[in-house]
């Protein structure tokens, strides 16, 4: 009779069970820290592999790269940028020695990575930029006071004249694929720092009213025979070298049949820069852009 009693207490509670939700001691505060913490992981997880050097796409630290570029203010191009950062105790030095990026006052970057700084996807053109403490965005251009006697143009002060008339001035951009040739090129009107570098072009800075076109830097069509002049890539005695190897200049590749110029924002896969996007019309071509780049 007892066992029987106890059986059917046994089943009553199973039975006032049916249906409970069953809790977590002390609240909902474990569960949130549990997934607060997975959600953080998968976070670092994916920051760390986004952030670590690239160095095995080009241009890799056997690569040696040459780029034709010139800076064009109004109706002119200035002259090349003085020095070549590989002296000691030289302004840049140290910066080319983190980089290898650099140039010999000849209007060629040469692009000979000494450091994943410089390889793969942190092949940009704000490297170049920085090495010779330069300031380039869409508000102004820069120079350090050993390069152009520091001179300085800013959008909102500068002004150029044209048939007798000061207008204002934009910055921008261009980049010519291949180095010889104007039939492709690529307009950047914004993030120029991000603007990716590629073997064999030209790249043309501009402070000039808008729709000006500027043509190839005046070391284009130089560029094979520049290049050519400096292809050891010897790597500095204070710099650790991954991949090592000697350097060797890029054969430079045939061109290319597409015509007109795109505006592009730096870091885009394709010309389409947004979804909502506003037409503007320059004496160049037609091209879009997204409204925030505009200026």
């Amino acid at each position: 009779m007892g066992k029987q009693s106890s059986a059917k207490k046994v089943a009553k509670l199973a039975q006032k069970g049916k249906g409970r939700q069953v809790r977590f001691q002390g609240g909902t505060l474990f569960p949130a820290v549990v997934l607060i913490v997975g959600v953080l992981g998968a976070l670092l997880i994916f920051y760390s592999r986004n952030s670590r050097p690239d160095h095995n796409s080009p241009p890799t630290t056997n690569d040696h790269w040459h780029i034709a570029y010139g800076f064009y203010v109004c109706d002119s191009w200035l002259d090349p940028l003085q020095g070549t950062l590989e002296d000691q105790g030289t302004a840049g030095y140290q910066k080319y020695v983190a980089s290898g990026v650099h140039s010999h006052a000849d209007g060629v970057i040469h692009w000979h990575p000494f450091t994943s700084k410089a390889t793969g996807t942190n092949a940009k053109l704000g490297v170049f930029l920085d090495n010779y403490g330069i300031t380039l965005n869409k508000n102004e251009l820069t120079f350090p006071a050993d390069q152009h006697d520091g001179a300085s143009y800013k959008v909102d002060d500068f002004k150029c004249t044209v048939d007798g008339q000061e207008k204002d001035v934009v910055i921008k951009v261009v980049v010519y694929d291949p180095y010889n040739s104007t039939d492709n090129a690529k307009t950047y009107i914004t993030d120029f720092d991000k603007i990716p570098i590629k073997n064999s072009t030209s790249i043309a800075i501009v402070v000039a009213p808008e729709g000006t076109n500027p043509g190839l830097p005046p070391t284009a069509e130089e560029l094979p025979q520049l290049g050519a002049v400096d292809t050891g890539g010897s790597v500095p005695t204070d710099v650790t070298t991954p991949g090592g190897g000697a350097a060797t200049i890029a054969p430079t590749p045939g061109a290319t049949s597409a015509d007109g110029t795109a505006t592009t924002v730096a870091g885009a896969t394709d010309t389409t820069v947004a979804a909502t996007q506003t037409t503007v019309a320059t004496t160049e071509a037609a091209t879009t852009a997204a409204p925030t780049t505009t200026g």
